[in-house]
């Protein structure tokens, strides 16, 4: 079974294409074909905007096409999922947003501010990039500017998908996870 991946945006893209993320999935003998497929924006998983896609990951030998999207304002998943609605493909939405998965991962969170943090429930913050930028402004004196810069420093510090799948209240990394096999 090969593995292909679109992603809503940057962070996205960052997280699924780390050598971290890459090495994981080679770990677990599971196969996954290039490109991941950025789509920049949630707007631009619809059908008709993500048919070439899927026809790329394809002929790349993808048998399992997965997406990985942000909740952000929608209402509910059943929504964002009828939205993109395509035939066979497995739709993993983060609540509110993917950067909930660094909250959710409190040994690497503590790692880049120099200090114990921990965030009970972290699926719960409506934005968690400016409480991310918030936080190392309070511990370090300096925020966030780029989403893209977050997630690489997260890598950096050593975030992983395992460690935020274990987190009790982040059930959107856990499915994300649990659907890769």
């Amino acid at each position: 079974m090969k593995l292909g991946f679109i992603v809503e945006g940057d962070t996205e893209k960052i997280l699924l294409d780390s050598y971290e993320f890459k090495s994981f999935l080679d770990n677990q003998n599971l196969l996954y074909v290039e490109p991941i497929i950025n789509a920049k924006g949630s707007g631009n998983l619809l059908p008709h905007n993500i048919s070439g896609y899927i026809n790329v990951l394809k002929q790349q030998g993808a048998d399992k096409i997965l997406i990985l999207t942000d909740l952000d304002d929608s209402p509910c998943y059943s929504e964002v999922k009828k939205r993109i609605d395509g035939e066979g493909l497995i739709i993993c939405i983060a609540k509110r947003k993917i950067e909930a998965w660094f909250l959710s991962d409190s040994t690497t969170l503590s790692s880049l501010l120099r200090k114990k943090i921990s965030c009970e429930f972290p699926e719960d913050i409506p934005d968690p990039f400016e409480y991310l930028s918030n936080l190392r402004q309070l511990h370090q004196g300096k925020g966030f500017s780029d989403k893209k810069i977050l997630a690489q420093k997260m890598l950096r510090n050593g975030f992983s998908i395992e460690n935020a799948k274990d987190h009790p209240n982040c059930p959107s990394a856990k499915y994300f996870y649990n659907k890769l096999f």
